[in-house]
């Protein structure tokens, strides 16, 4: 999945729905010195990402929040992101529609204007519009 993504160093990335972080630290490791943010609505897949990405997060590279995607926002001075990724995250695959809906204009202030969110489902990805 991460192989699909067109990654760049230094690239702002959030990662939605991220579980206990690996995809968010492959993500890190191919950006360099950009950032990820991990977000995820279960507390436990909070702490299990902030220990299994220790070293990521203390050099800045990542930061784990929680949150479900229909309620994101960024916070208060925090700089937008280049893309976002969500695997089976029930918002964006069609498992909870009205999720998606709200979802949807959260995600688009939340990324740099021609921002990009790539989901689940294509070959491996597919693109997943934000403006409807």
């Amino acid at each position: 999945m991460v192989d699909a993504l067109p990654l760049r160093p230094g690239m702002r990335v959030i990662e939605i729905g991220r579980g206990p972080g690996a995809m968010a630290r492959e993500i890190a490791a191919r950006i360099g010195e950009g950032h990820v943010l991990a977000v995820d609505r279960s507390a436990t897949a909070v702490k299990q990402a902030e220990a299994g990405c220790a070293a990521e997060i203390a050099a800045g590279r990542m930061s784990v929040r929680e949150a479900s995607a229909e309620d994101f926002a960024l916070l208060p001075g925090e700089a937008p992101y280049d893309l976002a990724v969500a695997i089976r995250v029930g918002a964006f695959d069609g498992r909870f529609p009205a999720a998606g809906e709200q979802a949807r204009p959260r995600l688009r202030a939340a990324l740099v204007p021609g921002g990009k969110l790539y989901i689940d489902g294509g070959d491996p990805l597919r693109e997943f519009p934000l403006s409807q």
